[in-house]
């Protein structure tokens, strides 16, 4: 397995076998907490060969800096069966998200695990930043 893109972003789409992403990004500014971000998708592109042909578990948890879950895991079971003329078959993923909270500010992270093993994290930074006051003149 070999996972090709890991991004959070503001949505994404497959067509004909393309993954399509808008807005991919790592880091959110709120000006109070607990801050809630509307809606996301996590995407992941991963290609597999024939030696992982058969049934599998994608696992993804969200996490603060401490390890500690922010929402509950996402198991995904998915099937793999690659042609026998073909050298590999790529999977797209999509998981989307709606009213995803942050209590604090600091480091969080979507752990990828497929079958129990960790293949890849995507980091994302929550920052508390005070509003700036205008200028006169």
């Amino acid at each position: 397995m070999n996972i090709q893109i890991a991004v959070l972003c503001d949505a994404a789409t497959e067509s004909g076998g393309k993954l399509n992403l808008l807005g991919a990004f790592d880091c959110i500014h709120t000006q109070q907490l607990p801050a809630s971000h509307l809606q996301c998708a996590i995407a992941l592109r991963a290609t597999f060969n024939s030696v992982e042909d058969g049934p599998h578990k994608l696992r993804l948890n969200f996490v603060d800096e401490d390890g500690k879950s922010i929402m509950p895991g996402i198991d995904l079971p998915f099937h793999i069966s690659v042609p026998p003329d073909n050298h590999f078959l790529t999977c797209n993923f999509i998981v989307s998200i709606q009213q995803l909270k942050f209590e604090k500010p600091g480091l969080y992270s979507i752990d990828i695990a497929v079958d129990g093993r960790q293949e890849a994290s995507i980091p994302l930074l929550v920052k508390l930043v005070t509003p700036k006051t205008p200028t006169v003149g």
